[in-house]
């Protein structure tokens, strides 16, 4: 097939083309993957103790790859759905920092997501043990 492709141009283009979405593709899926769990990181984090957006972002950081234009727009949304509230804390490196406390509501929904993450997990790991099981 190699061969095939060397000879004609166009369809080694084609090829390359498509393999150039297909990797697009899969990075979106993983962007999207990562959007889905990042809600739960969060709320994960702020169980344990108040933080300020960079530092959340810096936490999770450590784990995945993420950026800070993720993490905002995420803490504004869990705000206004109840799930955090806000404050201000003077800060010996500047402005004051909002810092971000967990809701009764917030750890309500930390324990639910935190119950469909681990059946989720699960679940895909019975099919990647049948998968290889199958080889």
């Amino acid at each position: 097939m190699k061969q095939y492709l060397a000879l004609n141009s166009s369809l080694l283009y084609n090829t390359y083309k498509d393999k150039k979405f297909t990797e697009r593709k899969e990075i979106r899926m993983n962007i999207q993957f990562k959007k889905g769990v990042l809600e739960l990181c969060v709320l994960s984090i702020l169980s344990t103790k108040d933080c300020y957006g960079y530092e959340l972002v810096h936490n999770i950081s450590e784990s995945i790859t993420i950026s800070e234009g993720t993490i905002y727009p995420l803490l504004r949304r869990l705000t206004k759905e109840g799930l955090f509230t806000t404050y201000l804390k003077e800060s010996q490196e500047g402005p004051p920092r909002k810092y971000y406390q967990l809701t009764d509501e917030g750890k309500k929904a930390k324990e639910e997501l935190t119950k469909e993450w681990f059946a989720f997990v699960e679940g895909v790991n019975q099919v990647i043990g049948k998968d290889e099981k199958s080889e």
